[in-house]
């Protein structure tokens, strides 16, 4: 996401290798060879590149690059032209290795220097980390201790972790450590797909390049905020790895927080990365931490039982396979932060997530406070509209603002109204899935969209003693929820306490 001008400079990225570890997996599959593919098809892909899948199953190149085929046919979200598949698939290599061994790493190692020979990719390595969280550290300490971590002949080496970067903030801090211990940090790319959509990065330039709203983006103005995720997908075949994780671990430390640390953090000295990653760390470390009390008071954790979501019969999450019949690991979460600066003090902040609700929907929903209505007391209230300002990221891309109007006529009727404004509308953007930006961010080096170290160790300060008085509480205080609903009633308390509500998890409004 490059800055310093109103229009990203069309160029192809760096040359270079992209070595995807994991290759053989769904995130390969489904999202990253698309994404290639769609760079190849905006020109951003370098004219000098390679890709380099890494599994521990053996399997020609020839038969690689039919999965790799077959993947762009069926996942992806445009027509696909030949000529830009041939060019992709023909530069594609499959070089078997297992993260523990390290005779996978000297292969690795041959292959990408003849690749480099015969390429012209200058010696710039990307590896992309697409495998299960247990195989980071050892793929990293493998990298180091094979010399392939070490930039020669002015050549970069680069690093993409995918999420969840740890799994509370000791086992974080150990990996940002050993890490650190192999790559400078300038050379991690944490990932964090929401980054890459559209919605998202526009709200840099919603705050920052329109006077008209940061003047009152504050405590004086804001009543509080609104963050929800929610999926209408239960957990599936990922029941192992979900009981292990639950909701909050997997959704909060990234993608809510990535949203939240936009939208609260301070105008940042220049558009460049390390100006922007500094203002979003500064303000996850002004949340304030709860004790025990506090984050049992103010969160709320639930699983969902049998139910309709998305026009899918699911069965409760304790009968789904690989899940404790007696399992207490949450499927749902909410809370509610404050942040302690000028900013924001007393503004409360409202995080909510969940699996097998009644809606897909990611959206931040800034409240601004109620104007005085004593001039029009004889208006009934439930026709004043709130005033809302909603970032919605998905499943549409639109940005909503709320607000009272006169209906026509002789008399001063005020009935509320939206105006909306559509990225389809205005801009002919070819179809994305989010990771194009994000890929071609890290061939170039623009490290804006991606988590630094400090933040990730500060978004797990903030969820650890949420963690922590949940395992002590065990099952005591979980709640449940009928699949395809909006969640329990236990969160609708934890607002309403507060005289506020949550907004429907509806998509009509875009």
């Amino acid at each position: 996401m490059t800055g310093g001008g109103t229009r990203r400079p069309v160029k192809p990225a760096d040359p270079c290798i992209l070595v995807v570890f994991g290759a053989s997996g769904d995130l390969t599959h489904r999202l990253l060879v698309p994404a290639l593919y769609n760079l190849g098809a905006a020109g951003l892909l370098p004219d000098h590149f390679a890709l380099v899948g890494v599994a521990r199953a053996e399997m020609p190149d020839d038969a690689f690059r039919d999965e790799l085929r077959k993947s762009l046919r069926e996942f992806s979200v445009r027509s696909v032209d030949e000529a830009i598949v041939r060019r992709l698939i023909e530069a594609a290599t499959f070089v078997q290795g297992d993260p523990d061994d390290p005779e996978s790493f000297k292969r690795l190692g041959k292959a990408l220097d003849q690749i480099d020979a015969t390429r012209g990719t200058k010696g710039n390595r990307l590896y992309y980390l697409a495998t299960p969280p247990s195989a980071f550290r050892p793929i990293a300490c493998q990298l180091g201790q094979s010399g392939l971590a070490r930039a020669d002949s002015g050549g970069w080496r680069r690093i993409i972790i995918e999420k969840p970067f740890g799994t509370d903030l000791k086992s974080a801090q150990r990996l940002n450590h050993d890490l650190g211990g192999v790559f400078d940090e300038s050379q991690i790319f944490r990932i964090d797909h929401y980054l890459g959509k559209e919605t998202v990065q526009n709200i840099l330039v919603l705050r920052f390049a329109n006077g008209l709203f940061e003047p009152i983006w504050n405590r004086d103005h804001i009543d509080h905020v609104q963050i929800t995720v929610a999926e209408t997908l239960g957990v599936g075949r990922r029941g192992r790895f979900y009981d292990a994780t639950g909701a909050l671990r997997d959704m909060v430390p990234n993608h809510l927080f990535q949203l939240l640390s936009l939208v609260a953090m301070e105008p940042p000295s220049r558009f460049e990365a390390g100006a922007v990653r500094s203002e979003k760390a500064e303000v996850l470390d002004a949340v304030q931490i709860p004790g025990e009390a506090d984050a049992l008071r103010n969160s709320v954790r639930a699983q969902y039982t049998r139910g309709t979501a998305g026009n899918t019969q699911l069965a409760g999450y304790r009968a789904t396979e690989n899940v404790s019949p007696d399992s207490i690991t949450e499927t749902y979460a909410a809370l509610r932060l404050q942040i302690d600066n000028w900013r924001w003090a007393g503004v409360p902040f409202f995080l909510r997530t969940g699996k097998a609700l009644e809606n897909r929907l990611t959206e931040v929903a800034i409240k601004f406070k109620q104007a005085p209505f004593a001039m029009f007391r004889d208006t009934p209230i439930d026709r004043l509209a709130q005033n809302f300002l909603v970032l919605r990221i998905q499943p549409d891309e639109c940005i909503t603002l709320q607000f009272n109007a006169k209906v026509p006529g002789p008399s001063i009727d005020i009935d509320g109204v939206g105006m909306t404004f559509r990225y389809k509308d205005y801009f002919d953007a070819a179809p994305s899935n989010g990771y194009e930006t994000l890929i071609y961010d890290c061939m170039i080096g623009d490290a804006i969209l991606f988590q630094r170290a400090d933040a990730v160790e500060a978004g797990w300060r903030i969820v650890q003693p949420f963690l922590d008085a949940w395992q002590g509480a065990r099952g005591d205080a979980l709640a449940a929820y009928r699949a395809g609903t909006s969640g329990p009633t236990e969160a609708d308390d934890l607002i309403q306490k507060t005289g506020r509500v949550w907004r429907r998890i509806a998509t009509e409004d875009c």
